[in-house]
């Protein structure tokens, strides 16, 4: 610990001295306190602070030759200032101190502060003046009953003095001290222009303590020799020392493996190697201070390598956004019935595996459900679940999602390029829903990325590793597709790992009323079925399984009626009729349109129902006419939704718009849809 002594005149001022000292230092100095006549021996001490040249002529022969001297420049406080101020103008003022040259220094000192009202002559006790009624500037020890005295308290150290202690106990880190200008408020410094330099200093070391505390990574700062001067809690984190432990010794004591020397001499940067510390990968880079060519040392920046994956996790999840998160589990699989726990058994095992897993079933049966529950159960739950339908986008857009792009990859490309989603996914899972759509080309692409677990954007030239469950799902038949030769055998099998087969709803009649009722319950719906309305619901035979069950419930939830009998559900008493035939594009056309209209497939099976009797009557009916037929229907759509509604038909290829009076007709495809709907 390094030893400041104060030497000067009175016990008083010296406190004074001492008490500043003591506030910025107190953690890193022993202070001895000395009048000028107690001093009959060596000064044994890093630092001599005197008041006065005097003084220092009078100890001199007691200071040893290591030790440092400072005499130090005095300034007043701000209530002296106030009361100097307070002088009446053009008043003759003496100002009294211990020796002439300390008055003389403190005149100018008053002078310099900006007081010019008043006339100021330096004394001292061993100068005689006339003083006679004048008034006396007296520091606190001078008080004395014979003059007209105003008492402005002790002097001050000055900022310079402060920086000068600073710099001879290597204790200049006091300039990083946000709470400098507190510690010294009640100073009026003559150092302007160092006390401004101070601050800004101040202010700019702290904005960058701020930045290394804040920063996740971890910040080593060395000199040129290779010497730590300054690191942040990170960096103690990752080393697994302490600051004092760290501070003051050379980088090849702390971290031996990485090259910092080498880094120095070529004055080239060192970016993201791999080493070990403490058994943890960590990416260290290494950065030289350069300033007008010369060489200032470096700053070495560590990152342990787990917690870059986790950030990137976090940051993938920002990109994808709070849609594409698993939010169902095991537990939201409705249903008690034998062949359903049967198959949610064989999909909780299926979780723990890292496989690919194959779910097919029919549309409607809850293929999605279970794969979000399985990456729930697993091991990446924590992770992403980035899901998209490979029969929703053309193939070259279907494309650009899957591997993402480089900037510049093609025409309308994103600026900076975009990550696809299997890099997306990374460490989580990737769910491929409707795979029976995806083109062949992009088949092979697919199958390359399942084989090695590397991907590579489109325009890029660099291999991406990805690290991803994935889990694809399809209600078509890919065994006979493989083939017809559209889907090719070698992804088949490699998808075809886990195969789970999700149970039609006409499988598990016995879940129905369960599902219905819960279903009722969540949404807050109101509606009973009569005994023979049950029956009949649980003999139909549900081709669209719960995305049928769902319609209907909303339908029911909306036609008004308390208790629902057997002549109100939407659907045929003849459930055994032939099945509409729709050829595949027909069936595609009608999924998405299932999915488009969601919850109002009812409002579209009564407008196309209405098209469909005016067509049968040969009468073409208007939006105003079919605006009545609902009313009178006791079905609520305004003029607006029906024009909508209109045009979404067309959109599906179902009905035909014509201008003026010829209303709007309803298509053969149309036609096969409302038998197809009538029939449940």
């Amino acid at each position: 610990m390094k030893k400041i002594s104060i030497i000067s005149y009175t016990l008083s001022e010296i406190n004074t001295y001492y008490e500043q000292i003591k506030s910025l230092f107190s953690q890193n100095i022993e202070i001895e306190k000395f009048c000028v006549d107690e001093i009959d021996n060596d000064i044994n001490s890093d630092v001599i602070l005197v008041s006065s040249y005097n003084i220092f002529q009078i100890i001199k022969k007691y200071i040893k030759n290591k030790a440092e001297l400072v005499i130090l420049n005095r300034t007043i406080s701000k209530n002296a200032f106030e009361k100097i101020m307070n002088i009446k103008s053009g008043n003759k003022v003496y100002l009294l101190d211990h020796n002439y040259q300390m008055a003389l220094q403190m005149t100018c000192v008053i002078y310099q502060l900006g007081i010019r009202h008043i006339d100021l002559i330096p004394i001292c006790e061993s100068v005689k003046k006339d003083i006679e009624d004048n008034e006396v500037i007296v520091f606190k020890d001078y008080e004395n009953e014979n003059y007209n005295t105003i008492n402005i308290g002790n002097a001050l150290l000055d900022i310079s003095t402060i920086i000068d202690i600073g710099v001879k106990l290597n204790l200049l880190d006091i300039l990083q001290r946000q709470d400098i200008k507190k510690s010294y408020k009640e100073i009026v410094t003559k150092d302007v222009g160092l006390s401004n330099v101070m601050g800004r200093t101040n202010k700019f070391e702290s904005q960058l303590d701020i930045l290394r505390q804040v920063s996740d990574d971890g910040i080593i700062a060395a000199d040129s020799n290779g010497q730590i001067y300054s690191c942040n809690k990170n960096s103690q984190t990752i080393i697994g020392y302490k600051k004092e432990e760290i501070v003051g010794k050379y980088i090849d004591e702390i971290l031996s493996t990485i090259p910092f020397n080498n880094s120095i001499k070529n004055l080239r940067p060192i970016k993201e190697k791999l080493i070990k510390i403490n058994g943890y990968d960590v990416v260290v880079s290494i950065h030289p201070i350069i300033h007008s060519n010369k060489q200032y040392g470096a700053i070495v920046v560590l990152k342990r390598f787990s917690d870059t994956e986790i950030k990137q996790h976090k940051l993938r999840a920002q990109l994808i956004g709070k849609g594409h998160k698993a939010k169902y589990r095991f537990e939201d699989i409705i249903g008690s019935s034998d062949i359903i726990n049967k198959t949610k058994d064989i999909a909780i095992r299926m979780s723990t595996s890292d496989s690919s897993i194959l779910i097919s079933g029919e549309s409607g049966t809850g293929k999605e459900l279970f794969a979000q529950a399985i990456h729930n159960n697993s091991s990446r739950k924590n992770y992403q679940f980035v899901a998209i339908n490979c029969g929703a986008f053309p193939e070259s857009l279907l494309e650009s999602e899957l591997f993402g792009y480089e900037e510049g990859a093609f025409t309308g490309a994103r600026k900076g390029g975009k990550p696809g989603l299997f890099e997306l996914a990374h460490n989580g899972t990737l769910f491929l829903d409707e795979i029976g759509e995806m083109p062949i080309n992009l088949q092979q692409r697919l199958l390359r990325v399942l084989q090695e677990r590397e991907v590579m954007r489109i325009g890029g030239d660099r291999l991406i590793k990805v690290n991803i469950r994935l889990i694809a799902a399809t209600n078509r038949n890919l065994k006979e597709m493989v083939k017809k030769g559209d889907f090719r055998e070698d992804l088949y099998y490699r998808l075809n790992v886990l195969p789970l087969k999700i149970p039609p709803l006409r499988n598990r009649k016995e879940d129905i009323l369960t599902i219905m009722n819960e279903m009722k319950k969540k949404s807050a719906y109101d509606f009973n079925l009569t005994q023979r309305a049950k029956e009949k619901l649980i003999d139909h035979t549900w081709r669209g399984n719960i995305r049928e069950l769902k319609n209907y419930i909303e339908y029911f939830s909306n036609i008004g009626i308390d208790y629902i009998d057997i002549d109100d559900l939407p659907f045929k008493e003849d459930e055994n009729s032939n099945f509409i035939v729709f050829n595949h594009h027909e069936k595609q056309l009608l999924d998405r349109f299932r999915e488009d209209v969601g919850k109002d497939e009812y409002k579209y099976i009564f407008i196309l129902k209405e098209l469909e009797d005016g067509y049968k009557n040969e009468k073409r009916l208007g939006r105003r006419t079919l605006y009545n037929k609902a009313k009178n229907e006791g079905i609520f759509i305004s003029e607006q939704e029906i024009r909508l509604i209109l045009i979404n038909l067309e959109k599906f290829m179902m009905v035909d718009i014509n201008k003026g009076r010829r209303g709007t007709n309803i298509t053969k495809y149309g036609i096969k849809v409302v038998e197809h709907l009538r029939m449940g």
